[in-house]
């Protein structure tokens, strides 16, 4: 139970990723300012945060059964705790989807608006109404800087994405009058196993919905370029997450990672949307045709090779 001066922290999605670090880490806080309550919808998963968890488990985090798609699970796990008191929400829980358009199916869509935007929603519907009893509360909502800027074959995530931003900033106005703070932390890439799953499922991925120019951008300059600025970019967000939980007056926005911020101020410097547009057509297209014109000279100088050898290329 939450004592005085300790703050209860509901954290949804924590069996793997952004989640999963967020409460390991705010339940070590050298303070002690927090009581974790870390959710999840299969606690047979649960594995990998007890192990995280290390000597805070049971202690200053417990682990709860919570499906941001299911009203009365949520319900269920909130009237759980003592008073129902839930002093900071975060919404972290949240699936991926990457490829073409044409090669996603509109339920696999619905499947994941359910849980990016509806799950966000039905949490703060539950928690709300007690925090604007108690005159306080924060509200924090793992978004993404694709929230704010599309980008190539990410578009019903970053849909998703937006719905959360604006739906947030939108309630954070009436909240505010309540004494409650709304935060969207927006992260770039984050290497954490979520992001891996996602990447792999798309490189397995059925393009055959789709032309054979988009398949080949797809595959053999988004994916590959993607990776890249993973491993190159990647970062951990629960020190930057802490830091937006403990500030005394909390940003609406928090971007976790600088080197995004030129690329999302694009969109705010031309109201007309062409600069960060053309800027976007130039960064993907230009580099694209360049990528696959150096793939296919590697390709056709292998092959030569080959022939002059005369030795069969293995299949």
């Amino acid at each position: 139970m939450a004592s005085m001066g300790t703050r209860r922290v509901l954290v949804t999605g924590c069996s793997s990723g952004i989640g999963l670090a967020v409460a390991a880490r705010l339940a070590k806080d050298e303070l002690r300012r927090f009581k974790v309550v870390a959710t999840m919808r299969d606690l047979k998963k649960r594995g990998p945060l007890e192990k995280a968890a290390g000597d805070s488990l049971n202690k200053t985090l417990e682990i709860k059964e919570l499906d941001a798609c299911c009203e009365a699970s949520i319900k269920e796990c909130v009237n759980s705790l003592p008073n129902r008191r839930v002093d900071i929400l975060v919404s972290n829980a949240g699936v991926g989807m990457i490829g073409p358009l044409e090669c996603q199916s509109i339920a696999a869509m619905k499947e994941l608006f359910d849980t990016n935007f509806f799950g966000l929603v039905r949490l703060v519907k539950e928690v709300l109404p007690d925090m604007k009893q108690r005159q306080s509360g924060h509200i924090v909502v793992m978004s993404s800087v694709m929230g704010i800027q599309g980008l190539l074959f990410n578009d019903v995530y970053s849909a998703s994405k937006f719905a959360v931003e604006g739906f947030c900033e939108s309630l954070a106005v009436q909240a505010l009058k309540f004494n409650i703070k709304t935060t969207l932390v927006e992260p770039g890439p984050v290497m954490t196993e979520f992001e891996r799953k996602v990447y792999e499922d798309a490189e397995m991925m059925d393009l055959s919905e789709t032309d054979e120019e988009t398949a080949k951008i797809f595959r053999e300059v988004y994916l590959p370029y993607s990776k890249k600025v993973f491993t190159s970019l990647g970062q951990t967000t629960e020190e930057q997450t802490l830091k937006v939980i403990t500030a005394k007056d909390p940003p609406l926005r928090h971007q976790t990672n600088r080197l995004y911020t030129p690329v999302t101020a694009l969109k705010h410097a031309d109201p007309t949307g062409r600069l960060p547009l053309d800027t976007f057509y130039k960064m993907i297209f230009n580099c694209a045709r360049a990528q696959l014109r150096t793939a296919d000279t590697v390709s056709a100088h292998r092959k030569s090779v080959l022939r002059t050898k005369k030795i069969q290329p293995k299949l």
